[in-house]
């Protein structure tokens, strides 16, 4: 995967050249993380450039980004409950505080995690998963791209 979308995942998201793009819904990106150390991890994108947290979109953006998210989370949650049955819950995770656009987080949590780490934040996982290439993003989760798009596909957007 050509890392330079990665400088600009929001700009590269609108021209199209986001390859981790899943779908595009009422206010922000579906993503995939490039990260899949827990399957299905998914983040999503607000729309907009320019947009750093929650409170710079007016209300009714504000609240379909939020719609999104959950949107995003029950897909995650279905795809994962099915292609997993240690699958637990989804967390989903609005920080910021180190990329500067506003983005959510949707991580599903495993039965099968580290005993140590299970009830923990994700963040809490040690460094080399991040960035282990074991664990990166590649065709071996077209299966679960396919999975969780779908499901995106099946829930109900914003409704007006």
């Amino acid at each position: 995967m050509d890392a330079d979308w990665r400088q600009d995942r929001i700009g590269s998201a609108l021209r199209g050249e986001n390859p981790t793009v899943l779908r595009h819904l009422d206010a922000g990106f579906a993503v995939i993380g490039d990260t899949q150390f827990l399957p299905g991890y998914c983040v999503l994108l607000v729309d907009e450039l320019g947009v750093q947290r929650l409170s710079d979109l007016p209300r009714g953006k504000r609240m379909a980004f939020l719609s999104d998210m959950d949107r995003l989370g029950e897909a995650v949650e279905q795809a994962c409950r099915r292609l997993d049955p240690a699958f637990r819950r989804v967390n989903l995770e609005i920080l910021g505080n180190t990329d500067s656009f506003l983005h959510a987080h949707i991580w599903p949590r495993y039965e099968w995690e580290p005993a140590d780490l299970v009830g923990l934040p994700v963040w809490l996982y040690p460094g080399e998963r991040w960035m282990s290439e074991e664990f990166a993003l590649g065709p071996r989760h077209d299966a679960l791209r396919e999975i969780i798009a779908v499901m995106l596909d099946q829930l109900p957007g914003t409704v007006p």
